[in-house]
């Protein structure tokens, strides 16, 4: 594994440079949304379900059989003891912030890990790595309009509005660079990250992306969404 990445580091690297700017102008299309009209709850709730069903799909098909082939017992359960742990650890400090203020901290939280699990998902392989991006630019797509809307209820100036959302979505891709170290670390190390990633992933989709689309109005068609995320991504890998 070690040296397939040397290999291709240069092709690795130039993807982990640019990929990552996608979700951010997601983000950018989520907000001039918002601020042009605020999506119904419905809808809201489908393209959370349609978005956990890619991120498991990413998350079960590039970085799990990732983790499963190296047979690495210790770092692997090292690795995801660490990545759960800092998900419960992230939980309650968000849960003990309040107001804006404290709402913009979380979401900085959240998208700087999105950012660092995107970055070891290249890890994994080029592939990997464009599919979670995938995946991640449907969820922070959400993640715009939602905090468009709610930023736009204290912030009259839809440019500051603007301006704070895209320099939120900045993080994600500083998150990205910050992983690209872990490309040169021994093949144990490499996957106890890989291990930490994937639980961060679980986590985004199992206790917030499916919590709070279960918060809204729920129909069988907007819970199909869900597998319609997972199939999709799914016959997206089969066919690269």
């Amino acid at each position: 594994m070690e040296q397939s990445l040397l290999v291709n580091a240069p092709a690795w690297l130039t993807a982990n440079a640019v990929i990552p700017f996608i979700p951010v102008v997601a983000v950018l299309i989520g907000a001039l949304i918002a601020l042009w009209r605020r999506p119904g709850e419905g809808l809201s709730s489908a393209i959370q379900h349609f978005a956990a069903g890619v991120v498991f799909a990413a998350a079960a098909a590039e970085i799990l059989p990732q983790v499963k082939h190296e047979g690495a017992i210790i770092p692997t359960a090292i690795g995801g003891m660490l990545g759960v742990a800092t998900m419960l650890a992230i939980k309650k400090l968000e849960e003990s912030w309040k107001g804006p203020a404290g709402m913009l901290s979380a979401i900085g939280i959240d998208l700087f890990v999105d950012g660092v699990v995107l970055g070891l998902a290249f890890l994994a392989g080029e592939k990997a790595g464009f599919l979670l991006a995938f995946a991640l630019t449907l969820e922070v797509l959400f993640l715009g309009l939602t905090l468009t809307t709610e930023l736009s209820e204290v912030v009259s100036s839809r440019i500051k509005v603007l301006a704070v959302t895209v320099g939120l979505a900045l993080l994600l891709p500083l998150g990205s660079f910050l992983a690209t170290p872990v490309g040169h670390l021994p093949p144990d190390w490499i996957i106890g990250f890989l291990a930490f990633g994937l639980m961060a992933l679980l986590y985004l989709v199992t206790e917030e992306l499916l919590v709070e689309a279960h918060e809204k109005p729920d129909t069988p068609l907007i819970s199909a969404m869900f597998f319609v995320g997972f199939l999709g991504l799914l016959l997206i890998e089969e066919a690269l």
